[in-house]
């Protein structure tokens, strides 16, 4: 069977939450839930590092402009832990090449990272901080779901990621065009004013 619905979906939810993808898929590989998931994953010092990490970006990811830097940093980070994983879960199958997997894993990472940063930043304009903790929620509850859901029905979990990945996109482009119209009627409002103002 290919490993490439396993690849996109573990892609997919790295650009949301990389180190809960690779903590739990190794807790799955350790506990024998799963022999899909590749050694590399199960080691200690893996998740350990996951798991720590995993605390930090559960903690940053509910405070408004915190959540916004944290994704600043982790455009990189995020889409190169997806190509990691496809790459190692292609190696383990031998199904698939591995920098094809690498690549899918890449750039769908990136993709959906660029959903959650774009969402976070207009999510940011809110007053309240609810709406962030509710949304660091859920996107926490969808990976594990999401995830855990791909090592037993890869394919059917590869259509949801794909459904979510679609959505996202198209909800950024409402928000992005709806964040200009707004700016530039901001700035409009300001040049009319000090119009005004130098006319009185």
């Amino acid at each position: 069977m290919s490993v490439l619905p396993l690849v996109f979906t573990s892609g997919w939810a790295s650009g949301v939450n990389a180190y809960a993808v690779v903590l739990l898929l190794g807790l799955f590989g350790v506990t024998g839930v799963s022999d899909d998931v590749p050694r590399a994953l199960q080691r200690p010092e893996v998740l350990i590092v996951a798991g720590v990490l995993f605390l930090c970006e559960a903690a940053a990811d509910k405070v408004p402009y915190v959540d916004s830097v944290w994704d600043s940093v982790h455009t990189v980070i995020r889409p190169v832990a997806g190509a990691w994983v496809g790459a190692l879960l292609a190696g383990h199958s031998g199904s698939y090449s591995e920098v094809t997997a690498a690549l899918i894993g890449g750039s769908t990472a990136l993709a959906s990272h660029s959903v959650k940063a774009g969402t976070r930043m207009a999510v940011n304009a809110s007053p309240e901080p609810f709406s962030n903790i509710a949304l660091s929620i859920g996107e926490d509850l969808g990976v594990g779901a999401l995830v855990s859901f791909a090592l037993f029905h890869p394919r059917a979990a590869a259509v949801v990621a794909a459904v979510l990945l679609v959505a996202g996109l198209a909800t950024l482009f409402f928000l992005v065009s709806r964040i200009r119209r707004f700016l530039r009627r901001r700035a409009q409002r300001r040049e009319e004013r000090g119009l005004a103002s130098r006319v009185l």
